[in-house]
This record gives structure tokens, C-alpha cells and sequence, in this order.
């Protein structure tokens, strides 16, 4: 008996298959990679395991101006996606182009390392709003398996994360950092190896660019080509040291810089675009859960900043006499995804059957209060690490436990809701948007991060205390909000 395509994986079509391994073998590299990069900015130039000896300011600035860049691309990936290759061709490019980045991580000597970043953030931009928005075209418009296929791809990213954690920590940490960076390498080969094997079972799912005339594709073409050429010279004065850059001032504008970016994108879009009433109402609602998302990942992104250094330097990671690497402890966040994520996919169906399904708004809104609560914990900790450091590990895994049900109750469901709500002419690039929010979090939580790390524990405090209230402010305002999109339904 032939199994149908439409219902090959788990009941969803086979392509979602292939976008599955694709996404878990990325960001296995991704994940495993980013947990090293501000230990091996802040290690010692001395020792068996020698970092590059910067200070925490520097190095938070500049990890998050890593993930700031890593999801700012996703914009001009998708727009090229849309336009000239195709998601396709897209994702299978950028796939190319980070493992190409991570080898190039693994070689020792400093101008490759900023290199290997480099290539994988503009690998990235290529794949990662790109492979999210092929899921979304696997599945037709009124298709009630979309929010669940959704679901099931987004465990790819933490069983790939998992992986990435294990693997890529304990190599850097034990072996060496090179190594770790190296291991990323070879898991984004993997990816590369399969998606080529098995990119036949997509279809036609995001396989052409937007319908336009040749001589408008062709304009594009070489506007591209001029803009890489830029890019790519700008990038080589820098690498050569001609060009003179402070981490954390850089990180401070480019965070301006994208938050008037998505604000006029989304200015360009209500005004400009030609969209109808009804997409101007799911474009108001797509830009609220974007403030929600970027408030979101500032924190959730302190992980591998401030919360990696905590660990390092204020935390027993002792295991019956065996000191476990420090990225070990993230991949808590991956194994409570994995058995968390059916217990809030149920709990929302349940609501769901019973019309009490809370609204978009509201589901960001307890995703951020469950972030402010693990900072509260996390103050906690610190408090007890200036009586008598080191502190158990358990504070560190409560945080990331609360940090994983906001992610729930956020992540999953933002994926969903760009897919659904997004103006279909521009889909790539709203997906873009919805990981400029990620972008944005990721700067600032490089910014926060060298805020709370600059003076030891005695700047951590107050750091994460703003951190606390200001999820609790920006919760209500969704709160808020959420209550006046339902009137407004209603009347």
C-alpha cells in the first residue's frame, strides 16, 4: 500500500520531512556554535584551552551583534527569495554557504574567526526565514494542520539544538574551541547532504520567485549584484583591519538602526503596498506580537550571554566529581521543548474546542510574564551567589524552565500567525520581519548582557530587575491590547 504524500509524515505531507532534517541539522551548528562564542571571546590568551582575552563588554557587544546580523539578513533573504531564486534555491544556498562558515570558525587565527561569522549570518539569512516559509506553502490556505505542522517543525530546532549543545560543548570546552566550531561544520554538512537527496519530496512548495515581467527580474538581478559587491568590499576592509570598529557603540546604532527599519517596513506596508482592509487589520495585529517577540528574545538570548557567564564563573557544575561543560546546561531549554510542546499544543486544542482559545495577543502576553518570572529567579541567585558562590546548578534549570513555557506559549505560535496572517505578495519578507524580531532581541541582549557582566554580580542585579519590569509593562500593554482587538471584533 502506497502511503499518500499529502499525509506521509506524521500525517502531514512528506516535504515537511525534508525541512525537518534540513532546520535540525542547521541549528544543531547554529545552537552549538553560538553557546561557544562568548566563553571563547572571554577566555584566558593562556592555558590549554586559550580563548581570545576580551573583556565582557566587548564580547557581549559583539554576540549580539552576531545574532542581531544572523536575523537581520532573514530580511534581504527573504526579499531575494521572493524575487529571484526562489525559496528553494534560497534555502539550498544559505545551507552551502554556513557550512562553509563554520569550517572557516574552526581554523585558528582571529581574522578567520570573524570571517566564519560572517558567512554563516549571511548563509542564514538565506535559510532561515526562507525554510519556514516553504513549511507554511506545504499546506493550502484553509488546511487545519498548519498550526500542528508548524508545531513539528519547530522540535527540529530543539532536537538540533540538543545535538548542537552535547556535541559542539563538549568538544570546545574539553578539547578545544576549534573543535567545537568544527563539529557545527560538520552537522551543517549533514543538513546540506540530505536537503539535496530529498528536495524532490517538497514539490512545488516556494520552488519559483514572484511572478514579474524579465526586465523588472533582470533590474533586480544587477541591483543585487552591485549591492553584494558593497557588501563584500566593505566586509574585506574590515576583515584587513582598515576599517576601525567599537563593539559595543556598533551594537548600540545597529539596534536603532533596526528598530526604524521594521518600523518603516511596516510604515511602507500599511501605506504604500496596496493592501486591502482586511490585510491592513492582520498587518496591526502581526506588528503587536512583533513588539512582544523582539521584548521576548532579549531575554531568551541571554542564555548563551549573561546566563553562560553566571554559569562559568558563579556556578557548581559538579556531577559525581565530573565538571559538565557550561553549554551543557542549555540544552535543558531543548529537552523541556520536547516534552513540553505536545502538554501547551493539547492545552490550546482543549481551549480551543471550548472557544476560550486565548487570542494572539494574550498568548504573547503569558509568554512574557513566564519570562519575567525566571528573571525573578534569577536575582534570587544572584543574591545567594554574593553570600556564597558557587550556587547549585537548580537555579539555572528553573530559569530555563520558565523561559521554555514562554517560549511555548510565544515562538510556535508567532511562526503560525506570520504564515497565516502575512500578505501573501509578500510573505518571504514578513517572515523576514518576524525574525528582525529576533534581531532586535538578539542586539539587545548582547547590550544587556555586557551590562550585567561589567561589574561582576554587583551589576547583574540591577540589570535583570529592569529586565523584570519591563516584561511585566510590556505584558500588560499586550494584555491591553488583546481586550481591544476583541471589542473591536465584536462591535
Amino acid at each position: 500500500m502506497i502511503m499518500d504524500k499529502d499525509t506521509a509524515f506524521f500525517g502531514h505531507p512528506i516535504g515537511l520531512r525534508t525541512l525537518f532534517l534540513t532546520e535540525m541539522w542547521e541549528r544543531m551548528s547554529y545552537y552549538g556554535m553560538r553557546a561557544l562564542l562568548v566563553l571563547y571571546m572571554t577566555g584566558s590568551l593562556t592555558g590549554f584551552n586559550p580563548g581570545m582575552g576580551l573583556s565582557a563588554m566587548d564580547a557581549n557587544a559583539i554576540y549580539g551583534i552576531y545574532v542581531g546580523m544572523v536575523y537581520f539578513m532573514v530580511v534581504p533573504g527573504g526579499w531575494i527569495a521572493d524575487n529571484i531564486l526562489g525559496h528553494q534555491k534560497a534555502v539550498l544556498l544559505g545551507a552551502i554557504i554556513i557550512a562553509l562558515g563554520h569550517f572557516t570558525l574552526a581554523i585558528p587565527i582571529e581574522q578567520t574567526f570573524f570571517l566564519g561569522l560572517i558567512l554563516v549570518v549571511l548563509g542564514t539569512g538565506l535559510l532561515k526565514g526562507n525554510i519556514s516559509t516553504i513549511v507554511g506553502s506545504l499546506y493550502r490556505d484553509n488546511d487545519q494542520r498548519r498550526d500542528s505542522g508548524y508545531t513539528i517543525f519547530y522540535m527540529s530546532i530543539n532536537i538540533g539544538s540538543t545535538l548542537g549543545f552535547l556535541i559542539c560543548s563538549y568538544l570546545g570546552e574539553k578539547i578545544g574551541w576549534h573543535y567545537g566550531f568544527g563539529a557545527a561544520g560538520v552537522g551543517m554538512a549533514f543538513g546540506v547532504y540530505q536537503y539535496i537527496n530529498y528536495r524532490h519530496l517538497l514539490g512545488d512548495a516556494g520552488l519559483n520567485p514572484n511572478d514579474m515581467l524579465d526586465s523588472r527580474r533582470a533590474s533586480l538581478i544587477s541591483w543585487t549584484k552591485r549591492s553584494l559587491v558593497l557588501m563584500f568590499i566593505v566586509i574585506g576592509l574590515g576583515l584587513f583591519g582598515l576599517i576601525s570598529i567599537d563593539p559595543r557603540v556598533f551594537a548600540e546604532n545597529f539596534a536603532y538602526f533596526l528598530t526604524i527599519v521594521a518600523g518603516a517596513y511596516f510604515i511602507y506596508l500599511y501605506g504604500f503596498a496596496g493592501l486591502n482592509s482586511s490585510e491592513k487589520k492582520n498587518l496591526l495585529l502581526l506588528f503587536v506580537l512583533f513588539i512582544g517577540a523582539a521584548a521576548f528574545w532579549s531575554g531568551f538570548d541571554q542564555s548563551a550571554s549573561s546566563l553562560s557567564i553566571f554559569a562559568r564563573d558563579y556556578t557548581d557544575l559538579s556531577i559525581a566529581g565530573f565538571i559538565i561543560p557550561i553549554g551543557w546546561l542549555q540544552f535543558a531549554n531543548p529537552i523541556f521543548v520536547v516534552t513540553f510542546a505536545p502538554i501547551f499544543a493539547g492545552i490550546w486544542a482543549h481551549l480551543g474546542r471550548m472557544n476560550m482559545d486565548p487570542s494572539l495577543p494574550l498568548k504573547f502576553a503569558i509568554g512574557l510574564i513566564f519570562m519575567a518570572l525566571s528573571f525573578i529567579v534569577m536575582v534570587y541567585a544572584v543574591k545567594l551567589a554574593m553570600v556564597s558562590a558557587p550556587v547549585g546548578m537548580q537555579w539555572l534549570l528553573i530559569t530555563y524552565l520558565l523561559q521554555t513555557w514562554g517560549e511555548l506559549a510565544l515562538s510556535p505560535i508567532g511562526l503560525s500567525a506570520f504564515s497565516k496572517y502575512s500578505p501573501k505578495k509578500y510573505m518571504g519578507q514578513m517572515f523576514g520581519l518576524w525574525f528582525l524580531a529576533s534581531a532586535i532581541g538578539g542586539v539587545l541582549a548582547g547590550l544587556l548582557g555586557g551590562d550585567a557582566t561589567v561589574d561582576g554580580l554587583n551589576s547583574v542585579q540591577p540589570i535583570f530587575t529592569f529586565m523584570i519590569q519591563y516584561y511585566v509593562v510590556i505584558a500588560i500593554a499586550l494584555i491591553v491590547m488583546a481586550y481591544l482587538f476583541k471589542k473591536k471584533e465584536s462591535s
